[in-house]
C-alpha cells in the first residue's frame, strides 16, 4: 500500500501498519512525538491499521488536533482520579475543548482543596504510565457493562445510540470509559497539565436535568507552555469585567434582589446614559421616530406575534394561564408587536416607506440560572431597539443602512476589529419550529445573502440560529475568557406583517404587505458596557469616562482656585471633580491613576497666579502646564469629537 505524507513524499508497506508504526518507522522522534493520525482528513487513533492506499497526517502536539488527543487522555486521567478520591462520584462526559478539557461529575461541588487533591492524584495516574486500550461492545453488551459499575449517564448515552452500533471503551489500568477517542498511547504522554476551576452544570445543558459538577482543566506539551497559558488567565481575569466593573463601582448584584438583575452604580449608570443619548441623537438624524411603548402586554398580543408558541419558556408571565377568566400579561421580551401597533394607527402609502421606529426598549426574558453571568447575560436589560417597515424595493438599500449604522457605532466605540459577522440561519430539518415554509425561507436567505454579498462582508453560516420568524445577521464578540456573543443583530423578516395585518397602498392602489427589519444599533447597553470594560481594562475613551477630570489641589490654600477650575469644566459639560482631601499631592495622584482617571489637573500658588493648570493623564504623562481656556478647548473638542487618545509611556512604567 502507498501513504501518501504531508510533504508530499511517500511511503509503500507490503502490509498493514498501525498509525504508531508508520510514525516511528518516518522517524524515531515522530514516533515518540506522535499523539494522533490523520487519514485522508479524518483524525484518527494511533492504534488505527492502515490497510489501503491514503493520504496520512501524523499529527503531534503542536498541531491543534494534536494537543487536542492530548487533553481528552487527561480528562480521562482525571476521571480515574475522581473515581479512587471520590469512589460514589458518577462519571458523565468529559470531552477536549478549545482551552484544554473539561469532565462532568454527579458529586457535591468540589473545592479548591478538592483540586489539588485531585492534581496529585492526577500525577501519580500519569507516572504509572499504563497504556489506553480500546475495545468494543455491542449495544446490549455496552449497557449492562455500564449498568453493572453503577454508571447511570453513560448507560443513558449508550442508549440513545442506534441498535446495531458497536460501542468503544478505552481503559488505563483498572479504569474504563465509554468514548470514541482517540487518545494517547499512554498516560505518560501527559507532560504539564493544571485543573483551572469548578462550576455546575446541568446535564445535557438542560436546566429540567440535575446539576451536576464541572472540573475545568487544561494540558499542554510542555511546562513552559503551561506556565504561559496560567500566565495568560490571570492577567484576562484582571480584565474580566465581572471583577473589574464592580471593582470601579460601576455595577454590582444582590442576592435578595435576583439573579441576572445587576444593580448599575452611579459611575455605570452615567456611561449607559452618555451612550443612549449619543444613539439616540445618531438615529434621529438618520431619520428614526422614537416611540415609547409598555413594558408588559396581555398574552393576546404575544399569540398573534407567535411568541406565546415560540418563545413563551423564556418570557415572564404575570397570571394564571389556568383561570379563563382572568386577564394573563407577559413582560415584553422584545418590542416589535408595539411598534407594530404604532405602524397601523393609521394607512401608509408607499410614500410613507419606509418607517423607521427607534426605542430604548427595556426588555425581559427568563434566563436559566446557569447562564447568568455579570453583565453578558441577564434578566433585564436594555437596548437601541428598532424596527424599520419597509417596501420590497427598500428592503437592501435600508438593510445596508442597519449595518452601517452598526459599523459607525462600532467604530466610534473603537470595537470594530474585535467582531465577527455570521448569517443565522434556519434549521430545515425542525420547521416546526419557525413560520412560513421552506420556499420563503430560501428566498429571504438568498436575499440576505445578495445583500451581504453586495456590501462586501465576510461572514459565515450557521444553521438553527435564525428567529423563528426570519434570518439575521449576527455581529459577534468574544469575552476575555474566548465565549462569543451576539453583541448586536440585523433581521430579515416577511412573516410578521401578515399576523399583524400590515399593509400599506401602493402606487397601483393595491394594498400590499410591506417587510420588516428588525435591528439594534448598538445592541445591549449593559453587555455593550461590558465589552468597553474588557477591552479598555476600565481605560474607556474620555468621552465615555464617567469622571473625566480630577481637580488636584496641593494644599487647602489652592482649594477655592481649584473650585473655579472644576466649576469651569462643569459649565463646559466636563465630567470633573475637586479631591479636597488633606492628603499629599502625591497620594492624590496616585489614587487618580488607580481611578483610570483620563485627566488629573494640579493646581498650587504658580497656576493660581497665571490662571494654568499643570495636566497629567493617562495617555502621555506629564503633559506641562497649559491655561485653563487651552485645557478646556483641548477636553471639550475630544469629547465632542468622541477621540479615541492612544496611551504613550505612562508614569507608572517609569
Amino acid at each position: 500500500m502507498k501513504i501518501t505524507l504531508k510533504d508530499g513524499s511517500s511511503k509503500e508497506y507490503g502490509s498493514p501498519m498501525r498509525v504508531i508504526d508508520i510514525a516511528a518507522d518516518i522517524s524515531e522522534g515522530l514516533g515518540r512525538a506522535a499523539c494522533a493520525g490523520e487519514i485522508d482528513g479524518k483524525v484518527v487513533d494511533l492504534r488505527t491499521v492502515v490497510e489501503q492506499d491514503c493520504a496520512l497526517n501524523i499529527l503531534t502536539a503542536n498541531d491543534k488536533e494534536g494537543i487536542r488527543v492530548v487533553r481528552h487522555t487527561a480528562s480521562h486521567v482525571l476521571a480515574e482520579a475522581v473515581k479512587r478520591l471520590y469512589t460514589d462520584a458518577k462519571l458523565a462526559i468529559g470531552p477536549s475543548i478549545d482551552t484544554g478539557f473539561y469532565y462532568d461529575f454527579e458529586h457535591e461541588p468540589f473545592t479548591r482543596e478538592d483540586l489539588d487533591n485531585l492534581e496529585a492524584e492526577m500525577k501519580k495516574i500519569i507516572k504509572e504510565g499504563n497504556s489506553l486500550e480500546k475495545f468494543t461492545l455491542s449495544r446490549e453488551e455496552a449497557i449492562k457493562f455500564m449498568e453493572e459499575k453503577s454508571e447511570p449517564y453513560k448507560v443513558e448515552l449508550i442508549r440513545d445510540l442506534p441498535e446495531d452500533a458497536v460501542i468503544s471503551f478505552y481503559s488505563q489500568g483498572d479504569f474504563v470509559d465509554l468514548c470514541a477517542g482517540p487518545h494517547l498511547m499512554s498516560t505518560k504522554g501527559i507532560k504539564a497539565f493544571k485543573l483551572i476551576s469548578s462550576s455546575g452544570a446541568y446535564w445535557r445543558g438542560n436546566s429540567d436535568n440535575k446539576m451536576l459538577q464541572r472540573i475545568y482543566g487544561t494540558a499542554f506539551n510542555k511546562k513552559e507552555e503551561l506556565a504561559d497559558y496560567l500566565e495568560y488567565l490571570e492577567n484576562i481575569k484582571k480584565r474580566d469585567h465581572n471583577k473589574l466593573g464592580r471593582e470601579m463601582e460601576l455595577f454590582t448584584t444582590v442576592d435578595v434582589i435576583g439573579q441576572g438583575l445587576p444593580l448599575l452604580m452611579p459611575k455605570g449608570t452615567k456611561m449607559i446614559q452618555t451612550m443612549q443619548r449619543w444613539i439616540e441623537d445618531e438615529e434621529e438624524k438618520r431619520g428614526y421616530m422614537r416611540t415609547k411603548t409598555p413594558l408588559m402586554a396581555k398574552k393576546d398580543l404575544y399569540v398573534i406575534s407567535d411568541h406565546w408558541d415560540h418563545y413563551k419558556e423564556g418570557m415572564f408571565v404575570l397570571g394564571d394561564e389556568n383561570d379563563e377568566n382572568a386577564e394573563v400579561f407577559a413582560l415584553r421580551p422584545m418590542t416589535c408587536p408595539f411598534q407594530y401597533y404604532v405602524y397601523k394607527q393609521s394607512q401608509k402609502s408607499y410614500r410613507d416607506l419606509p418607517c423607521r421606529y427607534g426605542e430604548t426598549s427595556t426588555l425581559f426574558r427568563n434566563e436559566d440560572s446557569g447562564e447568568m453571568h455579570g453583565l453578558t447575560r441577564v434578566r433585564q436589560f436594555t437596548i437601541s431597539e428598532g424596527h424599520l417597515v419597509v417596501r420590497p424595493d427598500q428592503v437592501e438599500e435600508e438593510f445596508k443602512g442597519c449595518v452601517d449604522l452598526a459599523k459607525y457605532c462600532m467604530t466610534t466605540l473603537g470595537l470594530q476589529d474585535d467582531v465577527s459577522y455570521r448569517l443565522s440561519l434556519w434549521d430545515p430539518n425542525n420547521q416546526d419550529h419557525y413560520l412560513g415554509n421552506a420556499e420563503l425561507w430560501d428566498e429571504v436567505q438568498d436575499m440576505m445573502r445578495t445583500i451581504l454579498n453586495h456590501i462586501g462582508i465576510e461572514y459565515t453560516e450557521e444553521e438553527g440560529e435564525a428567529a423563528f420568524y426570519g434570518p439575521k445577521l449576527d455581529i459577534q464578540a468574544k469575552n476575555v475568557y474566548g465565549k462569543e456573543d451576539t453583541m448586536i443583530t440585523i433581521q430579515l423578516d416577511m412573516f410578521l406583517a401578515e399576523r399583524f395585518d400590515m399593509t400599506f397602498v401602493d402606487k397601483d392602489g393595491e394594498k400590499k404587505r410591506p417587510y420588516i427589519i428588525h435591528r439594534t444599533s448598538l445592541g445591549c447597553y449593559e453587555r455593550t458596557l461590558a465589552w468597553l470594560i474588557e477591552k479598555y481594562e476600565g481605560k474607556f475613551p474620555t468621552w465615555l469616562c464617567p469622571e473625566q477630570v480630577r481637580v488636584l489641589p496641593i494644599s487647602e490654600k489652592y482649594e477655592k482656585y481649584a473650585q473655579e477650575v472644576e466649576e469651569k469644566l462643569k459649565e463646559n459639560g466636563v465630567l470633573a471633580t475637586m479631591d479636597s482631601r488633606s492628603e499629599k499631592i502625591g497620594f492624590k495622584i496616585r489614587e487618580a491613576r488607580l481611578a483610570k482617571l483620563p485627566y488629573m489637573l494640579v493646581v498650587g500658588q504658580k497656576e493660581e497666579e497665571d490662571k494654568t493648570v499643570s495636566v497629567r493623564s493617562r495617555f502621555a504623562g506629564d503633559e506641562g502646564v497649559k491655561s485653563l481656556e487651552e485645557f478646556v478647548e483641548q477636553i471639550c473638542k475630544e469629547i465632542r469629537t468622541k477621540e479615541i487618545r492612544k496611551e504613550e509611556v505612562q508614569e507608572e512604567s517609569k
